[in-house]
């Protein structure tokens, strides 16, 4: 049977972004890179995110595209009998971690959209009202699960109907309609009195701040952001580049898809911070950010609900366009390892997903005593230890040493592929890069994710 492509180039453009593209690029770029020095970080996160994500980027990409299949078989298609096909069963099992609690987030996203869109936040809300209205969704588990079931159960329908007559047809406009949403809340944002101050505060060079917070620790932030932001090491982007076309080189697709990435994380930042300084609240990261802070920003806005609203819905296309990206990988990888349709593969994963999902979904009411990694730690940041720290660098590891070590599936085939069609191509010459230095970016985040985690 003939593998299904993408209609059209912007099809696999819009829908891979996609899957990069998520909450990571809001709630936590916008932040660090204020934190960390504006515009000298800046340079610095697109600098590993052109050295060190763009090159596995293009690893993933090549898999997939050579192999035609999805993280299931590609190992067995490309390099029949070895054994790197066994690695295929972690890195499998990272989409499921990811999805469990990606999906509950996801559903915080629709509950938002709804709420502060309605006007249920009300006007003026400090941020401790802010915060108390979030820890009530929290201790909330049917609340919780109804948006998380519907949302997971959406995506599931979308990836349900096929790549070209679900997955393209719903996320590409979906996915236009993301960039017009942030482009829009970002040119109101020069209307915001306190546009030059948050602006000043995003993005003017600081030294200064960069040493306050330690150079290692901004340079470290910044590889960390640029190595996760796309999505690497679980096959989620490899299922893409199996479904495209030969017409490009896969260095000139992966800075396409970086770029958007970026965009969409710059673009965010131009959204948080006026309206931040306009209304004297304090910017922070992670949910706060987006539950507490940005609530409290909007309930002080003149049509605050409308602003809120539109926000949320962007954010919700945001975790959306991840959760159908991830949901046909798994889909993909079921078909091909067990021989089922497609249609039992989204009932089967459906109920593994909400299964899976449940602990964190209870780990903020039911289990909120349980601390698996201790202080305050939930069973979701548990879940999150388990995919950042350990999946995502050693999946990523993988299709380092699978693309260039000779036992593996080897450069020169990893060239052939890569460097078929339109645009630059990789030289020969970036092996030694390849086989030294990105390892050794990846061992270096693995380190300090330990120590972020175990060495407070």
């Amino acid at each position: 049977m003939e593998r299904e492509q993408f209609s059209s180039r912007l099809g696999f453009l819009l829908i891979t972004a996609g899957c990069a593209i998520g909450l990571g690029n809001v709630w936590r770029f916008p932040y660090i890179t204020g934190m960390y020095g504006g515009a000298i970080f800046v340079l610095v996160y697109v600098g590993f995110l052109l050295f060190v994500g763009l090159p596995i980027l293009t690893m993933e990409l090549a898999v997939g595209r050579a192999s035609r299949r999805s993280l299931g078989t590609s190992f067995e298609v490309l390099t029949p009998g070895s054994r790197w096909r066994f690695n295929k069963y972690w890195m499998i099992l990272g989409n499921y971690v990811l999805m469990a609690f990606y999906s509950l987030v996801t559903g915080w996203m629709l509950y938002y959209m709804i709420k502060v869109g309605s006007g249920g936040i009300g006007q003026n809300v400090d941020q401790g009202t802010a915060g108390g209205v979030f820890n009530g969704l929290l201790a909330a588990p049917g609340a919780q699960f109804i948006c998380a079931f519907t949302v997971t159960a959406l995506s599931f329908a979308v990836c349900a109907f096929g790549l070209r007559r679900g997955v393209e047809r719903i996320t590409k406009p979906m996915m236009l309609l993301l960039f017009a949403l942030l482009f829009f809340l970002a040119a109101r944002s020069v209307t915001l009195d306190g546009f030059a101050e948050g602006m000043t505060y995003y993005l003017k060079p600081s030294f200064e701040n960069m040493q306050s917070e330690g150079i290692l620790t901004a340079i470290s932030a910044a590889m960390g952001q640029a190595f996760f932001t796309l999505g690497l090491g679980v096959g989620s982007i490899q299922i893409f580049g199996s479904y495209m076309s030969r017409d490009y080189t896969l260095g000139y697709e992966a800075v396409t898809l970086t770029a958007l990435d970026t965009t969409v994380a710059f673009l965010s930042g131009c959204v948080i911070f006026p309206a931040c300084f306009t209304y004297g609240v304090e910017p922070g990261q992670g949910p706060g950010l987006i539950f507490v802070t940005l609530v409290s920003v909007f309930s002080h806005m003149e049509n605050g609900a409308f602003w809120g609203g539109l926000f949320f819905l962007f954010m919700l296309f945001a975790a959306v366009s991840t959760l159908i990206a991830v949901f046909e990988n798994i889909i993909a990888i079921s078909m091909e390892v067990f021989g089922i349709s497609r249609l039992k593969a989204v009932f089967t994963n459906l109920a593994v997903v909400v299964t899976l999902g449940l602990p964190c979904l209870l780990g903020y009411n039911v289990l909120a005593d349980v601390h698996p990694l201790g202080g305050s730690s939930t069973i979701l940041d548990t879940y999150d230890f388990v995919l950042s720290q350990n999946i995502l660098p050693f999946g990523t590891t993988c299709y380092i040493l699978y693309v260039t070590l000779k036992r593996g599936w080897g450069f020169d085939n990893y060239l052939s592929e890569v460097n078929q069609g339109r645009g630059f191509k990789i030289p020969r010459a970036a092996i030694g890069y390849y086989r030294v230095v990105l390892p050794l970016v990846i061992l270096a985040l693995f380190v300090q994710g330990y120590i972020g985690v175990f060495g407070k």
